[in-house]
Formats: C-alpha cells, structure tokens, sequence
C-alpha cells in the first residue's frame, strides 16, 4: 500500500523496519525499499516506534508512514496516525520533516493525501490534530491542509479536518 503525491510516495512504516530501527538502519532501509537520511528517524519518533514494531498488518497502516522523497528515493520524514479509529472514528494525524527538507511543503502535501486516504475508510469519521501554540511551522501546515482551530488548551492548538464529518 502506498500513496504518491507530487514530490514524494507515502507508505506504511513495515513493523519489521520499524523494530529494526535505530540501530539497524541498513535492514530497515532494505525492507523499506528507500535511503534512511542521517536525521531520520528524529527522536519524537523514537517512542512510536515499538508501537509500530508490535502493529499487525492491518494495523500498519493506522500507525507511521514515511515520506519517501521520489527525486532522491530517500525517507525525509513520518506521517500517520495514533493509532486506529477510535470508538467515534476519530484518528489523530502527526507528522515531522527532517530539517535538512523543511519549508519545501512536504508536510502539507502529505498530510492532504492522508487525509484524502483516510476519509475512505469505512470506520474513519474524523480527523484532528493537535500542535504547540508555539509551533509555527506546524500551524501553516495545518492551515495550508485545511484543518481547522477548534480550540486550545494547556498550551495546545486543537484541530479538525473539515474532509471529515461529526468532528
């Protein structure tokens, strides 16, 4: 399963790469079918990843996806959700771009074809966010997505994609 944009192919970060990294970078770049840039994964992500090592098949794809640039065929960044569905059909989108490929728009044009990806699924009814008031960069992106403010709260920007229904 994968997701092709203009710039960049999305897909499902494989549980196997995912137990593999950080220490194994040349097996997970292998399962990946793509080059690890040095900065990736970033260290937010470190946490997710034995969430992701343990996620079966079918939960894949609920989890981190990587951006895979198509220029340069090399991982410059995650995207994805925490987790599956919840019981209302809301998922939470995340994402993080290595810094070296920053302000080039990826994160937007990724998180605008996973919504897209996501409204499709039949349990999926919702789609929020969430970022640090601070964040500046992260509220663009969300905003160029076309999520919209819902509210904030201890120092957090709450956010819902208006492609979904109920949220």
């Amino acid at each position: 399963m994968h997701l092709v944009t203009d710039r960049l192919v999305l897909r499902p970060l494989p549980a196997t790469a995912a137990a593999a990294l950080p220490a194994d970078r040349d097996s997970a770049s292998r399962v990946l079918g793509a080059a690890l840039s040095v900065e990736w994964p970033q260290t937010d992500l470190l946490d997710v990843l034995p969430i992701q090592a343990a996620a079966s098949p079918d939960d894949e794809r609920f989890g981190v996806w990587v951006m895979v640039e198509r220029d340069t065929e090399t991982v410059v960044g995650d995207i994805g959700f925490m987790g599956p569905p919840d019981d209302g059909g809301v998922m939470e989108i995340g994402f993080s771009v290595i810094p070296d490929r920053r302000r080039r728009g990826y994160a937007t044009e990724a998180a605008c074809a996973m919504v897209a990806w996501a409204v499709k699924q039949p349990s999926v009814i919702g789609i929020i966010a969430r970022c640090e008031s601070a964040n500046l960069p992260s509220i663009r992106t969300l905003e160029r997505a076309g999520f919209l403010r819902t509210g904030e709260a201890g120092g957090l920007i709450n956010w819902r994609s208006p492609a979904t229904a109920g949220v």
